[in-house]
C-alpha cells in the first residue's frame, strides 16, 4: 500500500515527498507531467489531474493514505470534493487535508470558504482525516526582495491586528508526521485538526522592523492600501486571484489571525519542538539575498 501525494512538485508537496521517501515510505507523486517530474529515488510519478475522475481512480488503486493539497484555483472546491469522494470509494483509510486557518470565519475570501466546505464534507462523512489549517506562509514574503532591498519597504498590507504566520517547513513536517501515523495504523484513525502557526502575531510595523534588523538598513511598512495591493498582484496573476488575495488582506486588517497559546502548544507537541520563528526566516533569507 502507498501514500499518494497531490501537489507533489510544489513548495510544500515536494518537501512532503522528499521526507516520506527519506523515511522509507512507499510514495506516489501525482503530477500532470510524470515524465518531467524531478522526484527522489524510489518515488513513483503518477500521471493525473484532480479534475480527471478516471485518472484519479487509477492513481488511487492500492493507496492507503492520501495527502490532499489543492492549489488556490477557481475550481478548487470541485477538485477537493471529487478527490475525497474517489478516495472514499477506493478504500483510502487515512487522509491529511491542507486547509487554512479561519476557514469558517473569513467567509468573504473564496479560497477560505472552499476549504471550509471541504472540512464540512470530512466532518459530515466522518472521514479518517487530519485537517491542517496553516496561516499565511513566511515564504510568501520571499517574493518581496525588490521592495525590501531596493526601496526599504515591506509592502504586504497585513494590518496591525496581528497574523501568526507559519513556515512552510513546519507545514510539511506536520503533514509527514500525520501521514506516517495514519499510514502505519492497523485501522482508520479518528479525525483531528491542527492550527499551524508561528510563535509571533506579526503586524506590518513589526515585520518592517524584523526586516530592518535582518537587512541592516531602514525598512518602513508601506501601509494598507488594498487598491494598490490588488493592482500589484494583477501584474502577475489573474483578476479573480488578485481580488481573492485582496479579500484575505482585508480580513487580516479587520480581524487579524492570531494563534492561541493552546494552538501553539498542540503544534509544538505534534512537531516535537516549537514552531519556527519569522525572525529566523527573515535573517536566513536576507543572508541568502546578500550572498
Amino acid at each position: 500500500m502507498s501514500i499518494l501525494v497531490t501537489g507533489s512538485t510544489g513548495r510544500i508537496g515536494s518537501q512532503v515527498v522528499a521526507q516520506l521517501a527519506a523515511r522509507g515510505a512507499s510514495v506516489r507523486a501525482l503530477t500532470r507531467t510524470p515524465g518531467k517530474a524531478a522526484l527522489p529515488a524510489g518515488v513513483t510519478a503518477v500521471g493525473g489531474d484532480l479534475l480527471d475522475a478516471d485518472a484519479m481512480r487509477q492513481a488511487l488503486v492500492g493507496v492507503k493514505t492520501l495527502f490532499l493539497l489543492v492549489s488556490n484555483a477557481p475550481d478548487e472546491l470541485t477538485q477537493a470534493i471529487n478527490t475525497l469522494g474517489l478516495a472514499r470509494e477506493a478504500g483510502v483509510t487515512g487522509i491529511v487535508y491542507l486547509s487554512v486557518t479561519r476557514s469558517a470565519v473569513f467567509t468573504d475570501v473564496s479560497h477560505f470558504t472552499a476549504k471550509h466546505a471541504v472540512e464540512r464534507m470530512i466532518e459530515q462523512l466522518n472521514l479518517p482525516a487530519t485537517i491542517l489549517r496553516p496561516s499565511y506562509f513566511f515564504q510568501n514574503d520571499a517574493a518581496l526582495q525588490a521592495p525590501l532591498t531596493q526601496a526599504g519597504l515591506y509592502v504586504s498590507p497585513v494590518g496591525d491586528k496581528g497574523v501568526s504566520m507559519v513556515d512552510v517547513r513546519d507545514i510539511a513536517d506536520a503533514a509527514v508526521i500525520e501521514l506516517l501515523r495514519r499510514d502505519g495504523a492497523p485501522a482508520a484513525l479518528p479525525p483531528v485538526t491542527y492550527e499551524l502557526a508561528g510563535p509571533d502575531a506579526l503586524t506590518g510595523q513589526s515585520l518592517a522592523a524584523i526586516w530592518a534588523a535582518a537587512l541592516g538598513r531602514e525598512v518602513r511598512h508601506a501601509g494598507g492600501d488594498l487598491d494598490a495591493f490588488e493592482k500589484a498582484v494583477r501584474t502577475n496573476a489573474p483578476a479573480w486571484l488578485a481580488y481573492d488575495l485582496r479579500a484575505m488582506m482585508h480580513r487580516y486588517q479587520a480581524d487579524g489571525a492570531r494563534a492561541t497559546a493552546a494552538d501553539l502548544d498542540r503544534l509544538a507537541a505534534l512537531l516535537g519542538r516549537p514552531p519556527r520563528s519569522y525572525r529566523d526566516f527573515a535573517r536566513d533569507t536576507a543572508r541568502g539575498w546578500q550572498a
